[in-house]
Protein backbone atom coordinates (compact mmCIF):
# COMPACT_ATOMS: atom_id res chain seq x y z
CA UNK A 1 0.00 0.00 0.00
CA UNK A 2 1.29 3.10 -0.94
CA UNK A 3 1.95 6.57 1.04
CA UNK A 4 -0.78 9.23 -0.22
CA UNK A 5 -0.14 12.39 -0.94
CA UNK A 6 -2.49 13.74 2.08
CA UNK A 7 -0.59 11.48 4.62
CA UNK A 8 2.75 12.69 3.24
CA UNK A 9 1.53 16.64 4.36
CA UNK A 10 0.07 15.79 7.30
CA UNK A 11 3.17 14.11 9.04
CA UNK A 12 6.52 15.00 8.36
CA UNK A 13 8.65 12.79 10.47
CA UNK A 14 11.66 11.93 10.23
CA UNK A 15 11.54 9.77 6.44
CA UNK A 16 9.14 13.73 5.46
CA UNK A 17 12.83 15.52 6.73
CA UNK A 18 15.50 13.24 4.86
CA UNK A 19 13.29 13.48 1.91
CA UNK A 20 13.54 17.32 1.68
CA UNK A 21 16.38 17.61 0.09
CA UNK A 22 15.16 17.91 -3.58
CA UNK A 23 17.49 20.01 -5.98
CA UNK A 24 19.32 21.90 -3.89
CA UNK A 25 21.99 24.73 -5.00
CA UNK A 26 25.71 25.00 -3.79
CA UNK A 27 27.11 24.51 -6.83
CA UNK A 28 24.85 21.89 -8.90
CA UNK A 29 23.75 24.63 -11.09
CA UNK A 30 24.91 26.79 -13.87
CA UNK A 31 25.96 29.91 -12.92
CA UNK A 32 1.67 53.46 -2.16
CA UNK A 33 4.10 56.56 -3.09
CA UNK A 34 5.30 55.81 -6.44
CA UNK A 35 8.11 53.52 -5.74
CA UNK A 36 12.01 54.82 -7.63
CA UNK A 37 12.67 52.24 -10.08
CA UNK A 38 16.24 52.52 -9.96
CA UNK A 39 17.03 52.76 -5.97
CA UNK A 40 19.09 50.78 -4.41
CA UNK A 41 16.72 50.92 -1.34
CA UNK A 42 14.78 47.36 -0.91
CA UNK A 43 10.88 48.04 -0.83
CA UNK A 44 10.73 45.08 2.13
CA UNK A 45 14.20 43.49 2.26
CA UNK A 46 15.43 40.89 4.32
CA UNK A 47 12.44 40.22 7.11
CA UNK A 48 13.00 40.07 11.18
CA UNK A 49 11.96 37.45 13.26
CA UNK A 50 9.29 36.38 13.14
CA UNK A 51 7.98 37.81 9.98
CA UNK A 52 8.30 36.29 6.65
CA UNK A 53 8.73 38.44 3.49
CA UNK A 54 6.88 36.56 0.43
CA UNK A 55 7.62 36.91 -2.86
CA UNK A 56 6.27 35.38 -6.55
CA UNK A 57 8.32 35.80 -9.07
CA UNK A 58 7.50 34.86 -12.84
CA UNK A 59 11.29 35.39 -14.61
CA UNK A 60 10.79 34.91 -18.12
CA UNK A 61 11.83 31.90 -19.61
CA UNK A 62 14.53 32.20 -22.14
CA UNK A 63 13.55 32.33 -25.37
CA UNK A 64 15.28 30.77 -28.39
CA UNK A 65 15.61 33.57 -31.37
CA UNK A 66 16.20 36.63 -29.52
CA UNK A 67 18.92 39.02 -30.08
CA UNK A 68 21.15 41.41 -27.84
CA UNK A 69 19.02 44.44 -27.04
CA UNK A 70 15.91 43.29 -27.71
CA UNK A 71 13.88 43.01 -23.65
CA UNK A 72 13.70 38.96 -24.00
CA UNK A 73 16.78 38.50 -24.49
CA UNK A 74 18.00 36.04 -21.61
CA UNK A 75 22.08 37.43 -21.44
CA UNK A 76 21.10 40.68 -20.39
CA UNK A 77 17.71 40.57 -18.42
CA UNK A 78 20.09 38.02 -15.98
CA UNK A 79 21.78 40.03 -13.85
CA UNK A 80 19.03 42.12 -13.23
CA UNK A 81 17.29 38.92 -11.96
CA UNK A 82 19.88 38.49 -9.74
CA UNK A 83 20.56 41.93 -8.87
CA UNK A 84 16.91 42.33 -8.13
CA UNK A 85 16.46 39.49 -5.41
CA UNK A 86 19.73 40.36 -3.76
CA UNK A 87 18.12 43.92 -3.46
CA UNK A 88 14.73 42.25 -1.74
CA UNK A 89 16.41 39.10 -0.15
CA UNK A 90 13.17 37.37 0.38
CA UNK A 91 12.68 34.53 3.19
CA UNK A 92 10.63 32.36 0.84
CA UNK A 93 10.64 32.72 -3.30
CA UNK A 94 7.92 30.98 -5.66
CA UNK A 95 9.51 31.32 -9.18
CA UNK A 96 7.66 30.34 -12.72
CA UNK A 97 8.92 29.87 -16.04
CA UNK A 98 12.44 29.34 -14.58
CA UNK A 99 14.38 26.85 -17.34
CA UNK A 100 17.28 24.83 -15.61
CA UNK A 101 19.98 27.28 -17.00
CA UNK A 102 18.17 29.95 -15.61
CA UNK A 103 18.48 29.12 -11.62
CA UNK A 104 21.73 30.17 -11.15
CA UNK A 105 20.69 33.46 -12.08
CA UNK A 106 18.59 33.13 -8.58
CA UNK A 107 21.51 31.28 -6.89
CA UNK A 108 23.99 33.84 -7.24
CA UNK A 109 21.92 36.97 -5.75
CA UNK A 110 19.99 34.95 -2.87
CA UNK A 111 23.33 33.64 -1.84
CA UNK A 112 24.47 29.85 -0.22
CA UNK A 113 22.17 30.11 2.51
CA UNK A 114 19.73 29.56 -0.19
CA UNK A 115 18.39 26.26 -1.00
CA UNK A 116 15.72 25.42 -4.37
CA UNK A 117 13.06 22.41 -4.04
CA UNK A 118 11.59 21.25 -7.56
CA UNK A 119 12.18 19.94 -10.73
CA UNK A 120 11.34 20.84 -14.30
CA UNK A 121 7.72 20.15 -15.54
CA UNK A 122 8.94 17.42 -18.39
CA UNK A 123 10.64 15.69 -15.41
CA UNK A 124 14.06 15.86 -13.57
CA UNK A 125 15.80 19.04 -15.67
CA UNK A 126 13.59 19.85 -18.34
CA UNK A 127 11.06 22.19 -18.65
CA UNK A 128 9.98 25.41 -16.94
CA UNK A 129 10.75 24.96 -13.21
CA UNK A 130 7.96 26.31 -10.37
CA UNK A 131 10.25 25.87 -7.66
CA UNK A 132 10.27 27.30 -4.48
CA UNK A 133 14.29 28.84 -3.14
CA UNK A 134 14.18 29.30 0.76
CA UNK A 135 16.31 30.76 3.46
CA UNK A 136 17.89 28.02 4.98
CA UNK A 137 19.22 29.32 8.12
CA UNK A 138 15.87 30.71 8.97
CA UNK A 139 13.41 27.63 7.53
CA UNK A 140 14.10 23.90 7.81
CA UNK A 141 12.11 22.01 4.92
CA UNK A 142 10.33 19.17 6.12
CA UNK A 143 9.03 17.47 3.33
CA UNK A 144 8.01 18.29 -0.04
CA UNK A 145 6.20 17.11 -3.42
CA UNK A 146 5.82 18.11 -7.03
CA UNK A 147 2.48 17.06 -8.89
CA UNK A 148 1.36 17.81 -12.37
CA UNK A 149 -1.81 19.47 -12.43
CA UNK A 150 -3.95 16.90 -14.74
CA UNK A 151 -6.33 13.87 -13.64
CA UNK A 152 -2.82 11.60 -13.51
CA UNK A 153 -0.99 13.76 -10.69
CA UNK A 154 1.82 11.51 -10.68
CA UNK A 155 2.57 10.77 -14.18
CA UNK A 156 5.40 13.33 -15.80
CA UNK A 157 4.35 15.64 -18.30
CA UNK A 158 0.40 14.72 -17.95
CA UNK A 159 -2.13 17.46 -19.00
CA UNK A 160 -5.82 16.39 -19.32
CA UNK A 161 -7.89 19.31 -18.66
CA UNK A 162 -7.47 21.33 -21.91
CA UNK A 163 -3.93 22.68 -21.72
CA UNK A 164 -1.57 22.31 -23.82
CA UNK A 165 0.88 22.82 -21.60
CA UNK A 166 2.19 21.09 -18.96
CA UNK A 167 1.26 22.95 -15.76
CA UNK A 168 2.92 21.80 -11.82
CA UNK A 169 2.79 22.53 -8.47
CA UNK A 170 5.27 22.26 -6.00
CA UNK A 171 4.74 22.75 -2.33
CA UNK A 172 6.82 22.64 0.77
CA UNK A 173 6.23 22.04 4.34
CA UNK A 174 8.42 24.39 6.24
CA UNK A 175 9.32 24.77 9.86
CA UNK A 176 10.54 28.39 10.84
CA UNK A 177 13.39 27.95 13.08
CA UNK A 178 12.91 30.81 14.97
CA UNK A 179 9.98 30.12 16.36
CA UNK A 180 8.77 26.86 15.69
CA UNK A 181 6.12 27.36 13.90
CA UNK A 182 5.45 24.96 10.84
CA UNK A 183 3.64 26.01 7.67
CA UNK A 184 3.11 25.18 3.89
CA UNK A 185 4.04 27.11 0.73
CA UNK A 186 2.32 26.20 -2.59
CA UNK A 187 3.81 27.51 -5.79
CA UNK A 188 2.15 26.81 -9.20
CA UNK A 189 1.88 28.76 -12.63
CA UNK A 190 -1.85 27.94 -14.03
CA UNK A 191 -2.51 27.50 -17.60
CA UNK A 192 -2.63 30.47 -20.07
CA UNK A 193 -5.64 29.37 -22.04
CA UNK A 194 -7.89 26.73 -20.81
CA UNK A 195 -10.19 28.14 -18.25
CA UNK A 196 -11.40 24.73 -17.21
CA UNK A 197 -7.62 23.97 -16.28
CA UNK A 198 -7.18 27.30 -14.11
CA UNK A 199 -10.46 26.24 -12.34
CA UNK A 200 -9.00 23.31 -11.93
CA UNK A 201 -5.83 24.07 -10.85
CA UNK A 202 -7.45 26.13 -8.19
CA UNK A 203 -9.69 23.28 -6.66
CA UNK A 204 -6.62 21.27 -5.93
CA UNK A 205 -4.83 23.67 -4.74
CA UNK A 206 -7.62 24.82 -2.47
CA UNK A 207 -8.11 21.13 -1.09
CA UNK A 208 -4.06 20.67 -1.18
CA UNK A 209 -4.25 23.52 1.50
CA UNK A 210 -7.01 22.39 3.16
CA UNK A 211 -6.53 19.06 3.56
CA UNK A 212 -3.04 20.08 5.54
CA UNK A 213 -4.71 22.36 8.46
CA UNK A 214 -1.34 24.09 8.48
CA UNK A 215 -1.14 28.43 7.68
CA UNK A 216 0.12 28.27 4.09
CA UNK A 217 1.08 30.32 1.58
CA UNK A 218 0.10 30.46 -2.33
CA UNK A 219 2.35 31.71 -4.41
CA UNK A 220 1.30 31.73 -8.22
CA UNK A 221 1.29 33.40 -12.03
CA UNK A 222 -2.41 32.23 -12.16
CA UNK A 223 -3.26 33.71 -15.71
CA UNK A 224 -6.41 34.87 -13.94
CA UNK A 225 -7.66 38.63 -13.19
CA UNK A 226 -7.91 38.97 -9.07
CA UNK A 227 -11.04 39.86 -7.86
CA UNK A 228 -12.58 38.91 -11.29
CA UNK A 229 -12.09 35.53 -12.08
CA UNK A 230 -13.44 32.11 -11.31
CA UNK A 231 -9.65 30.44 -10.26
CA UNK A 232 -10.21 33.88 -7.78
CA UNK A 233 -13.47 32.80 -6.62
CA UNK A 234 -12.35 29.30 -6.05
CA UNK A 235 -9.56 30.34 -3.84
CA UNK A 236 -10.61 33.40 -2.24
CA UNK A 237 -14.27 34.32 -2.72
CA UNK A 238 -15.32 30.52 -2.08
CA UNK A 239 -12.34 29.31 -0.85
CA UNK A 240 -11.19 31.53 1.84
CA UNK A 241 -8.04 32.56 1.39
CA UNK A 242 -6.61 36.16 1.56
CA UNK A 243 -5.22 37.89 -0.89
CA UNK A 244 -2.54 39.92 0.34
CA UNK A 245 -2.49 42.61 -1.73
CA UNK A 246 -5.85 43.62 -0.73
CA UNK A 247 -4.91 42.44 3.49
CA UNK A 248 -1.94 44.71 3.74
CA UNK A 249 -0.51 48.34 3.54
CA UNK A 250 0.55 48.48 0.09
CA UNK A 251 3.99 49.75 -0.43
CA UNK A 252 3.77 50.64 -4.40
CA UNK A 253 0.57 52.00 -6.24
CA UNK A 254 -1.76 49.22 -7.98
CA UNK A 255 -0.74 48.39 -11.39
CA UNK A 256 -1.05 45.52 -13.95
CA UNK A 257 1.51 42.35 -13.22
CA UNK A 258 2.48 41.46 -16.55
CA UNK A 259 3.58 45.04 -18.16
CA UNK A 260 5.42 42.90 -21.16
CA UNK A 261 8.38 45.07 -20.46
CA UNK A 262 6.43 48.42 -21.05
CA UNK A 263 5.10 50.97 -19.09
CA UNK A 264 2.67 49.87 -15.66
CA UNK A 265 -0.53 50.03 -16.19
CA UNK A 266 -2.83 50.84 -13.13
CA UNK A 267 -5.56 49.23 -15.10
CA UNK A 268 -3.83 45.99 -15.94
CA UNK A 269 -4.62 43.08 -14.49
CA UNK A 270 -3.16 41.37 -11.62
CA UNK A 271 -2.61 37.94 -12.72
CA UNK A 272 0.49 37.21 -10.09
CA UNK A 273 -1.08 36.86 -6.49
CA UNK A 274 0.04 36.10 -3.44
CA UNK A 275 -3.10 34.36 -1.14
CA UNK A 276 -2.55 32.95 2.47
CA UNK A 277 -4.98 31.12 4.90
CA UNK A 278 -6.95 33.36 7.30
CA UNK A 279 -4.64 33.84 10.77
CA UNK A 280 -1.32 34.71 8.92
CA UNK A 281 -1.02 38.81 9.52
CA UNK A 282 -0.96 40.72 6.34
CA UNK A 283 1.41 43.43 7.10
CA UNK A 284 2.84 44.93 3.58
CA UNK A 285 2.52 43.85 0.38
CA UNK A 286 4.09 45.86 -3.13
CA UNK A 287 3.79 45.17 -7.06
CA UNK A 288 7.47 45.67 -7.67
CA UNK A 289 8.50 47.75 -10.68
CA UNK A 290 11.94 48.00 -10.43
CA UNK A 291 14.32 48.46 -13.24
CA UNK A 292 17.87 49.01 -13.52
CA UNK A 293 19.22 51.10 -16.42
CA UNK A 294 15.80 51.34 -18.11
CA UNK A 295 15.47 47.28 -18.42
CA UNK A 296 13.43 45.00 -17.02
CA UNK A 297 14.15 41.93 -15.61
CA UNK A 298 11.17 40.50 -16.80
CA UNK A 299 8.16 40.91 -18.58
CA UNK A 300 5.77 40.07 -15.12
CA UNK A 301 6.52 42.41 -11.90
CA UNK A 302 7.68 40.34 -9.41
CA UNK A 303 4.81 40.61 -5.79
CA UNK A 304 5.66 40.38 -2.58
CA UNK A 305 4.56 40.37 0.98
CA UNK A 306 5.68 40.63 4.69
CA UNK A 307 3.56 38.42 6.56
CA UNK A 308 3.71 36.95 10.23
CA UNK A 309 2.53 33.44 11.37
CA UNK A 310 0.23 32.85 13.69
Amino acid sequence: MGITRRGIITSAGALGAAAAVGTTLGGALPAAAAYEKDSGKPLIGKAKTPDLHVMSFNIRYDREGTQPGQPDYWPERKPLVTAFVELEKPTIVGVQEAEFSQLGALEAGLGPKYRMLGFGRDGGAGGEYSSIFYDASRLEALWWDQFWLSDTPDVIGSATWGNSVTRIVTWVRFRDLATGTEFLHVNSHFDHQSENARVRSAEVVRSLIADTGLPAVFTADCNATAEASAPYTTLVTDGGLVDTWLAGTQLTPRVGTFPNYGTPNPAGTRIDWILTTPGITVKSAAINTWTKDGRWPSDHTPVQALVRLP
